[in-house]
């Protein structure tokens, strides 16, 4: 072989050992790269603090109706910077304040975990009782029996009992709300602490046994402090009362009074209207009562160190005040206005603290109603809006005569309360006659009445499986061993309350229909027009946090919203 063979063959052999090197090489480095992109990540998300707002009878539009008015820090901050569901429902009825508290953390609905109002007709029990009312357990922080609360009648765990339970009850949980049942059934059957506001003379946050023997020393101070009484105060408009254009007039005939008051008009004098007010409890009334519940919030993240370390706690916040205003004011009032302004004002502080003790990015919240509100109906009457007024005396008279004269007796109705009829069963037997024959009757005489939309009876309920609808709304709320046997739905913007002021409870959008908006760590930017129900959200934060689904869920994950 000559010098240029060997020349040629040299070259040749040292491109094949080079190609085959820099392969090597290329594979080497694809692998590290694809190692690197498909290195497993935690399939959660685990932040220092969740935080659940309840705004208590919050309209979805309340959102878009003052949003001008809003400053950058509060209800902006977290539609702009988290996930806003805009078509978000109830999907049962009643809507009221009890059910609504429980559905939110259990992720499903009245059908479920018992809690079918905030007073019921207890059918073994033959009386009305209170959903969180339990003489087992006495006072604590007060001597009345105010106290006397525990969670017993919720039949299902919530979000925050399941994170405690994953997390071998290392996670904190501390519910707080003016009212009992805002904090008793969020906080679920294993809270820490839950504390609410006992009014009157004493202007105190309150507990119950069931949680601890006496008040923590973070709450003895908060209660020793000047915090209640600095709220003994003139209520004024928070900005010029002439910007307040999203409302109607300040004084008019929709509006109820505080006692001592001759108008409705701003401003309301607390210090004079005090002693007629039941002391402390007209605080509830006005913006005031959110302001406190937020200064006591403040003071058990710092009391409780919540969000401290890598094992998550949860805050459960629920603002009442705005239901009180609502229900005395009505929904288009400008205290109303002022009320969701002055709450606005009350989140960007609670926001703020957050970002400071717990770390922006660190913490996740979540926000929502427990209900909503109907316009004043005397009101939308003057709009020539069908709409009015149920006369309950009126009622029961004329039911009254047609059971005398149908059954021979009016004892074979035990109960009417909540729009539901409770028959006696034994009564019922003795006169020979079938349940469903019975309710089937009054259902058709009721109808009579000009009052109704439609009536559905027991025996629907159990036999038939509602998918859409008013009947399925009623259906999801229809509690077997809870609920009556004959449910009345009353016209749309027709209800039973006085002339003045807003209620709630009815299966239709304007009391069903609620804010739903995610923020902070684990949760996406963005919104959706899907719709989403009440339930969900419970398992979309289990997801989030990789906990177990509260174990009597109905809803699924929003998937849209977690990261």
């Amino acid at each position: 072989m000559n010098k240029s063979n060997c020349a040629v063959l040299f070259v040749t052999a040292f491109m094949f050992i080079t190609s085959v090197s820099l392969n090597a090489q290329r594979k080497s480095k694809n692998k590290k790269q694809e190692a690197v992109e498909i290195a497993p990540t935690a399939p959660y998300t685990s932040p220092k603090l969740v935080v659940g707002i309840i705004v208590d009878q919050m309209r979805f539009d309340y959102i878009t109706r003052f949003w001008d008015q809003y400053g950058d820090g509060g209800i902006k901050r977290l539609v702009n910077d988290g996930f806003n569901c805009k078509n978000n429902h109830f999907n049962y009825a009643p809507t009221k304040t009890a059910p609504g508290h429980t559905s939110v953390y259990t992720g499903t609905t009245p059908a479920t975990h018992g809690i079918i109002a905030n007073d019921w007709y207890d059918k073994n029990l033959n009386k009305s009782v209170y959903c969180v009312e339990d003489d087992s357990y006495n006072s604590v922080g007060t001597t009345s029996d105010a106290g006397k609360m525990s969670p017993f009648r919720n039949n299902v765990t919530t979000i925050t009992d399941e994170l405690r339970l994953h997390n071998q009850m290392q996670s904190k949980v501390i519910a707080v709300a003016l009212k009992d049942r805002g904090a008793v059934l969020p906080g679920g059957h294993t809270a820490n602490g839950a504390y609410w506001f006992y009014g009157k003379d004493e202007g105190s946050w309150v507990t119950s046994s069931y949680y601890m023997d006496k008040l923590p020393q973070w709450v003895v101070d908060f209660n020793n402090s000047d915090v209640a009484e600095a709220y003994k105060k003139p209520w004024n408009t928070l900005k010029n009362i002439s910007s307040y254009t999203s409302s109607g007039t300040d004084a008019n005939a929709y509006e109820g009074l505080f006692k001592g008051e001759v108008n409705s008009a701003f401003p309301h004098d607390l210090p004079t209207l005090w002693d007629a007010n039941g002391q402390f409890d007209i605080i509830k009334s006005t913006p005031y009562g959110n302001s406190i519940t937020a200064d006591f919030a403040l003071a058990a993240l710092d009391g409780e160190k919540l969000g401290t370390d890598n094992i998550t706690d949860f805050l459960a916040i629920s603002f009442s005040s705005t239901d009180y205003v609502g229900h005395k004011f009505g929904v288009g009032s400008k205290e109303i206005e002022d009320t969701y302004l002055r709450l606005d004002a009350d989140l960007e502080r609670l926001l703020n603290a957050l970002d400071k003790k717990v770390g922006a990015g660190e913490y996740t919240v979540f926000l929502t109603a427990d209900h909503a509100a109907v316009e004043v109906p005397s009101y939308l009457k003057d709009q020539k809006i069908p709409a009015g007024y149920i006369n309950k005396d009126q009622f029961k008279s004329k039911l009254n005569e047609f059971l005398k004269y149908t059954y021979g007796t009016t004892d074979i109705v035990r109960n009417i309360s909540n729009e539901q009829i409770f028959l006696d069963y034994k009564i019922v037997k003795n006169l020979d006659l079938s349940l469903s024959t019975v309710e089937e009757q009054l259902a058709k005489e009721i109808m009579t009445y000009g009052m109704c939309d439609r009536i559905y009876t027991g025996e629907q309920m159990w036999k038939n499986q509602y998918t859409k609808g008013i009947p399925s709304i009623l259906q999801m709320g229809y509690n077997q061993q809870r609920s009556g046997d004959v449910l009345l739905v009353y016209k749309p913007d027709y209800i039973t309350y006085s002339k003045t002021g807003s209620t709630h409870g009815s299966p239709y959008p304007y009391d069903t229909h609620v804010p739903l908006l995610f923020f902070g760590k684990g949760i996406n930017k963005g919104e959706t027009y899907e719709r989403t129900e009440i339930p969900d959200i419970a398992p979309t934060i289990a997801a989030m946090l990789g906990v177990a689904f509260p174990n009597g869920t109905t809803g699924n994950p929003i998937v849209d919203v977690i990261k």
